[in-house]
């Protein structure tokens, strides 16, 4: 209940959507199932909120276990006193419960445990109460010099009784909490090059400094990697009087006695040997933590948005992986993505054999009715655009041409997957055949691709690697179930990222596919070899047939619900071949007319199930990536050389970084629009305002010749009088 509690607190949700999410998760459900098909449970909670909690709720077990844990040990030691019972109960991080542990540790030596072992603590013990007002520490200090114990003078005594002194207020949770606030709230992260001479992607954090709690995620993470790479010194500032201040203020308790001054020097030196350097590595830690935390959101986002473009259906494509020396490689494939052809050209450098190359392509055109040509946007890409460009002039038909992102492509030729699907085309062409079937159906082509491959993140080498993983393929998994996939056409990359099914069961499926012909209904999976009762249950509302004997097993609408679907069109005056003929356009109305509730009342099931079961009922087998914006199509190049200040371009949203958004516009790199010109309104978050895939208007602010480089911008242009001039 604990638990149930805070995550409704921190959510934001009403107890009875977290106590079912939290049932819902333990008992073994997919969120892309939770999310779909228990509605009335989670009370429509989506997949990202679903995960989000699923994600804190671990965390919020682990911080319970950990507890458990820490009492023991304490226990075990007979040291567990009620107040640190309460403390321990009160804590609300993994950290603030190490803190309190952190006495009770078993330590290595260290210059305190050394001066216990000379047999100091009493003398510690003395100085730390601060109660002698009168007479002479070194008098008393003299009691404890023993050179057999490497004890050999007074100051060997009292320096000693510091280090003791030292580690106790090292150790005190509270001191560490408040210090660590202290250093957070007003700390400054600091870089200098190791080398100001030497050149480097880093040169603007050569003398950087900014405030901790302001340090923005990305630039955190530019830090971090710049002191990888031996390129900056990181490190984190604090005016230390502060500090010493505070810890003064809790444990020097009077001027009077003739100890205090020992424990203001022990103080100082807890500080600046231990707690400082400690601290700075924790609020490190938690900076990089948090920067790779967004990193990794940031890259889901675009993943998920870049997943999600809609699929150029039924067009035969060429796709054009461009290169210098060993040619350019291209592919053709047909409306259903099927391999027709593939050669090599060598249009570009050191050959330039322009003629031949078109003449081949021409031919190529003409024979298949190729209608778009995707060209790689890697090396070469410019010149081979400038050339296909040429090339699309002299062909009497329409052919248009696109800039596909060839991230991952060459990792995923080489793969093993690559191999079982191409056995006899050479690894060179496989990346060809990627990048046209990219353009075609961009989920079904990119699950094939390690997500963190794709290209539409940021510092994605740097961060965490198991939780961009996890992160990742949550939002492939939520992306392809989101979508659905045709149970007789989807490949085993596809399949495995269905609610329910694991790599080796979607291989089984394949399989069972190749052996036993087309799957003509859901309930044909149950034959499937290790796909159990439970797995059948969460993945078979994502598996569509289009033609098989049932439609209701080409929509959304899952097994469990095709008996309420069924009464729903009896009542309604349909019947199932109503689906096929669609004939279901003015099933919403008359849903209407019977009242939603009443009717979900008759059927036993929940208005949201109703609503999703009339969504799909509507439009079988429907895309909804069909909603997304459509890709640009080009039929000429647009030249570095051609842009001029104020010019209005349309372009597609390429990536979308903390920092803004690049922008394809037909060029070899695409364009940035920071993020103080994304909008008139002030944007704290990119995202808020554009997203991968989205079609956008810009105007180019500046073009850097040298650099390659142009600046747009999305603000709106205020005209005066209608004249043109720009206000």
């Amino acid at each position: 209940m604990k638990i149930t509690k805070q995550l409704v607190k921190e959510f934001q949700l009403k107890e009875f959507q977290v106590t079912n999410t939290i049932a819902l998760i333990d008992e073994g459900n997919t969120i892309p199932f939770i999310a779909r098909y228990r509605k009335e449970k989670t009370g429509e909670l989506s997949d990202t909120v679903l995960r989000e909690l699923g994600e804190r709720l671990t965390y919020l077990r682990n911080l319970e276990a950990k507890r458990e844990e820490i009492s023991r040990l304490i226990q075990e030691q007979e040291k567990l006193t009620p107040e640190l019972e309460e403390k321990i109960e009160n804590a609300k991080t993994l950290q603030e419960i190490e803190d309190i542990y952190r006495p009770f540790r078993p330590k290595r030596r260290t210059r305190a445990t050394i001066a216990k072992e000379k047999g100091l603590e009493p003398l510690a013990a003395i100085v730390y109460e601060q109660q002698l007002e009168q007479g002479n520490i070194e008098d008393i200090a003299k009691a404890y010099v023993n050179p057999e114990k490497e004890v050999n003078t007074i100051e060997d005594a009292l320096n000693g009784a510091m280090d003791i002194i030292a580690e106790i207020i090292s150790d005190n949770a509270d001191y560490r909490k408040a210090i660590r606030d202290i250093t957070f709230k007003e700390g400054i992260i600091s870089s200098k090059a190791t080398d100001a001479e030497k050149s480097s992607v880093y040169e603007m954090y050569y003398d950087y400094k900014e405030k901790i709690n302001t340090a923005a995620e990305h630039r955190i993470l530019a830090m971090n990697r710049g002191e990888k790479e031996e390129f900056l010194k990181v490190k984190i500032d604090i005016d230390a009087e502060k500090i010493f201040y505070y810890l003064k203020k809790k444990l020097l308790k009077t001027k009077d006695s003739i100890t205090t001054p020992y424990v203001a020097t022990a103080l100082e030196d807890a500080y600046k040997r231990l707690i400082g350097p400690s601290i700075e590595r924790e609020i490190r830690a938690m900076l990089t933590e948090k920067a790779e935390e967004k990193a990794i959101k940031v890259f889901g986002e675009n993943l998920k948005r870049l997943l999600l473009q809609p699929p150029v259906k039924d067009k035969v494509v060429m796709g054009f992986d461009p290169a210098y020396r060993t040619g350019c490689k291209i592919a053709v494939v047909d409306g259903t993505g099927k391999l027709l052809e593939t050669t090599t050209v060598y249009p570009t450098a050191p050959q330039n054999n322009i003629d031949g190359s078109k003449e081949k392509l021409k031919e190529m055109i003409t024979a298949y009715g190729v209608d778009v040509i995707a060209i790689g946007n890697g090396t070469a890409s410019r010149e081979s655009e400038v050339f296909v460009a040429d090339m699309l002039k002299e062909i009497d038909r329409r052919v248009y041409y696109m800039i596909i992102s060839e991230a991952g492509a060459s990792v995923y030729s080489a793969s093993d997957l690559a191999s079982k699907e191409y056995p006899d085309i050479n690894v060179s062409l496989r990346g060809a055949i990627s990048i046209a079937r990219r353009l075609q159906d961009p989920l079904a082509e990119l699950v094939k691709i390690d997500p963190k491959h794709v290209g539409v993140g940021q510092y994605q080498h740097d961060v965490n690697q198991k939780r961009l993983d996890e992160a990742l393929k949550g939002v492939v998994e939520d992306c392809v179930n989101s979508v659905g996939i045709d149970l007789n056409t989807a490949s085993p990359s596809l399949l495995q990222y269905i609610a329910g099914i694991s790599k080796a069961v979607a291989e089984n499926i394949v399989k069972y596919r190749e052996e036993e012909g087309k799957f003509t209904n859901r309930k044909q999976l149950n034959k499937v070899k290790r796909l159990g009762p439970a797995a059948f249950q969460q993945a078979a509302g994502f598996l569509r047939i289009s033609d098989g004997k049932n439609p209701l097993d080409n929509t959304g609408v899952h097994p469990e619900s095709y008996g309420a679907a069924e009464k729903l069109l009896t009542v309604l005056g349909y019947g199932l071949t109503s689906i096929t003929n669609k004939e279901l356009r003015d099933i919403e109305d008359r849903v209407k007319n019977h009242k939603e509730e009443v009717l979900a009342k008759e059927l036993d099931i929940g208005v949201p199930t109703l609503r999703d079961i009339v969504k799909e009922l509507k439009k079988p087998g429907r895309d909804p990536r069909e909603e997304m914006p459509k890709p640009i199509f080009r039929t000429d190049v647009l030249k570095l050389e051609d842009l001029k200040v104020d010019m209005m371009l349309t372009g597609t949203v390429r990536n979308v970084l903390d920092f803004g958004a690049f922008i394809d516009i037909g060029l070899k790199n695409d364009g940035l629009v920071h993020i103080s010109e994304l909008s008139d309104r002030f944007v704290k978050n990119p995202m808020d305002v554009v997203a991968v895939g989205d079609i956008v208007q810009v105007r180019v602010l500046s073009v850097d010749l040298n650099k390659g480089r142009v600046a747009l911008s999305m603000k709106e242009i205020h005209c005066k009088n209608s004249c043109g001039e720009k206000e």
